[in-house]
């Protein structure tokens, strides 16, 4: 199992993880809600076309805060090897949005190895600890998704 962080500039981040599953089923756990709602998400929903729309919500375990919501389009959908989402991160203000690309490629190593390539591009990083933030909670992610599928 590899797990690999690159902060390739300012707006982009990449990180590439090798999955012990077959290529469809790690394909599945990004677009079947599901699936999405045992690694991602508390809800899910998946329109998985390109065009379609998607929106997940993680609940908020204190009472005075706000669910995590973010949704967006799916512009780019090849079946077990590509997945581009706008990702659209509402903020605490009402007219606060945080916008960026999300692109997860998918490579079959082996009939039950999966290689994840994500790339986070178009968010300006205003710090290092704002960078440092994103490839953490993307990491932290990926290796849900890893227990999941291994």
């Amino acid at each position: 199992m590899s797990n690999g962080m690159d902060a390739d500039n300012e707006s982009q981040i990449t990180l590439t993880r090798t999955i012990a599953a077959h290529v469809s089923d790690v394909f599945a756990a990004w677009t079947d809600p599901a699936l999405i709602e045992q690694w991602e998400a508390d809800e899910a929903e998946f329109d998985a076309f390109e065009g379609g729309q998607y929106r997940f919500v993680t609940f908020a375990e204190d009472e005075d805060e706000a669910d995590h919501e973010v949704s967006g389009e799916v512009l780019t959908f090849v079946e077990d090897e590509r997945l581009v989402l706008s990702w659209i991160h509402k903020g605490d203000e009402e007219d606060e949005e945080l916008i960026f690309v999300l692109d997860i490629a998918f490579m079959a190593i082996s009939d039950d190895s999966t290689r994840i390539t994500l790339t986070e591009r178009g968010l300006p990083h205003a710090d290092a600890q704002t960078r440092i933030f994103s490839m953490e909670a993307w990491s932290a992610a990926l290796e849900e998704l890893a227990e999941l599928m291994e």
